[in-house]
C-alpha cells in the first residue's frame, strides 16, 4: 500500500457556516474521491499515511499534518489571499452552472461547466504551486484539496 497519502482528513467546523445542501454534496464528495485516491509526499520526508486537519486561521489555510496515531508532525498555511479571486470567480460560476440546470439548454449548460471545471483546474494548480514547498501533490489531490478549501470559504 502507498504510505505518501492522507488516510484521513478533517475539516475545522468550528467556524463553518450551515452549508447548502449542493456544499455539503460537494464536501463528501470530495473527502471520499481524496482518501479512495492521493498522493502526500512531504518534502521534509515524513513516512505516512497522513491524517489531515484543515482549517482557516487568521486568512490563512492551515494544514496540520498529523501520522497514523494522530500525533502531531508538522504544520504549515498558505495565504488565502492569492486564491481570493480565483475562488470568487469558481463561486460565481458554480451559481450560475447551479442556476443554468433549471433552465438552460444541455449545450448551454456544458459550456458553463466547461468553464467551471477550467476555473476548478486553475484553482488546484495554483494551490499545487503554493504547496510544493511543503509537500508533493498530484492533480487530482489538488483538485480535490481546491474544493474543499472552497467549502470552508462558503459563507452560507
Amino acid at each position: 500500500m502507498e504510505t505518501q497519502r492522507i488516510a484521513h482528513i478533517v475539516l475545522d467546523e468550528a467556524t463553518a457556516p450551515r452549508r447548502s445542501p449542493q456544499v455539503e454534496h460537494e464536501r463528501r464528495v470530495a473527502i471520499y474521491d481524496l482518501l479512495e485516491d492521493n498522493r502526500f509526499s512531504p518534502q521534509s520526508g515524513e513516512q505516512g499515511p497522513f491524517h489531515l486537519q484543515l482549517s482557516i486561521v487568521e486568512g490563512r489555510l492551515v494544514f496540520n499534518v498529523q501520522d497514523a496515531a494522530a500525533i502531531d508532525l508538522f504544520r504549515f498555511g498558505l495565504a488565502l489571499k492569492s486564491f481570493r479571486k480565483i475562488v470568487r470567480d469558481y463561486f460565481l460560476v458554480c451559481e450560475t452552472y447551479f442556476q443554468a440546470i433549471k433552465t438552460k439548454t444541455p449545450s448551454q449548460i456544458e459550456a458553463i461547466d466547461m468553464g467551471r471545471r477550467g476555473l476548478h483546474n486553475e484553482g488546484a494548480e495554483v494551490l499545487r504551486e503554493r504547496l510544493a514547498a511543503h509537500v508533493d501533490i498530484d492533480h487530482q489531490t489538488a483538485r480535490r484539496l481546491f474544493t474543499l478549501l472552497c467549502v470552508l470559504h462558503v459563507k452560507g
